[in-house]
């Protein structure tokens, strides 16, 4: 049986990380701090230092690998861009927009978690993909509804429509497609992940449906989560920019449920979505600041899921 979440979270220590020149054409999120590189780096790695620590604390499995400075890659600290690992004991490596995040795939990695005890059968890499200009970014551009085989994916110069449906034919998916756009300088442009407005748990998906402006679009995909029973938590463009979006389940102690988040995503939220989502699960919150003001993603991207069998 397919599984939804995990216990299992790959997790990338930054040793280079900055604003991102390369992203930040399409990344909406991004601002730049006043600050020195190393300072936003060391202020950076405290964060993930202390949002490990307190996944650690509520029994996640955490695997942390450290970035190399050699590679000079500064958004390495969001590893679910460039790989995914499944069930099946399949790895998937994607295509990135950005040159210089085609830097972070790292077979070393893949050796890390087979000394971890997972079992990898088979890879399969759509980078050459990059080759045409075509791309798709990982869980950040495909959020999967693992249990029911379905994928949903907001099409952006970082998720092209002919390789999304490549992937679900390679998965046997069932394809949501809709575009999300946010307000930039009174400008309606493509959202540049899905899980920046976006988040799949068991029994639950957060939302931001104003981002989606087709109104066929946006019945199309409350339409297929209703169908599945998932319960619709649906937040604003303003919280979406604090993040509210950007959240992951999670499996901690004795199989108790969380949902991850930042602080400041967490802050963004009314009473009563709060209670929406504790009715389901616990909230586990860090506070991501730099991360998120100079990466433009938050917790979700942080994690890369282990679903891999174990040897």
């Amino acid at each position: 049986m397919n599984m939804q979440i995990t216990n299992t979270i790959l997790m990338i220590r930054p040793v280079a990380f900055r604003m991102n020149e390369q992203t930040a054409v399409n990344n909406y999120f991004q601002e730049d701090l006043d600050l020195k590189n190393q300072t936003i780096n060391e202020r950076a790695q405290k964060e993930f230092d202390d949002f490990v620590k307190t996944l650690r604390l509520s029994g996640v499995n955490i695997i942390v690998v450290d970035d190399k400075k050699e590679n000079d890659t500064p958004d390495s600290i969001f590893p679910n861009n460039w790989v995914s690992f499944h069930q099946s004991g399949t790895v998937v490596v994607y295509p990135m927009f950005a040159e210089n995040r085609r830097k972070e795939r790292r077979e070393d990695i893949f050796a890390i978690l087979e000394e971890e005890g997972f079992l990898i059968k088979d890879i399969i890499d759509y980078t050459s993909a990059e080759e045409e200009g075509i791309f798709l970014e990982g869980t950040g551009s495909i959020l999967k509804d693992r249990v029911n085989q379905k994928a949903y994916c907001a099409l952006s110069e970082r998720a092209h429509e002919e390789l999304f449906i490549e992937f679900c034919e390679d998965f046997d998916c069932f394809p949501v497609i809709f575009t999300a756009n946010q307000s930039v300088n009174g400008q309606r442009l493509p959202i540049y992940h899905t899980n920046v407005m976006m988040a799949m748990a068991e029994t639950f998906a957060v939302i931001c449906l104003d981002t989606i402006d087709d109104k066929k679009e946006r019945k199309n995909v409350v339409d297929h989560l209703k169908k599945e029973g998932k319960e619709i938590i649906a937040i604003t463009e303003e919280q979406m920019h604090h993040f509210a979006g950007n959240m992951l389940q999670v499996i901690g102690t004795n199989d108790k449920r969380f949902m991850v988040m930042s602080s400041a995503a967490l802050n963004s939220l009314r009473p009563n979505q709060i209670n929406s989502i504790e009715k389901h699960c616990e909230i586990i919150h860090s506070s991501l600041d730099t991360i998120e003001t100079c990466g433009g993603g938050s917790a979700r991207c942080m994690m890369a899921e282990v679903f891999l069998p174990r040897a």
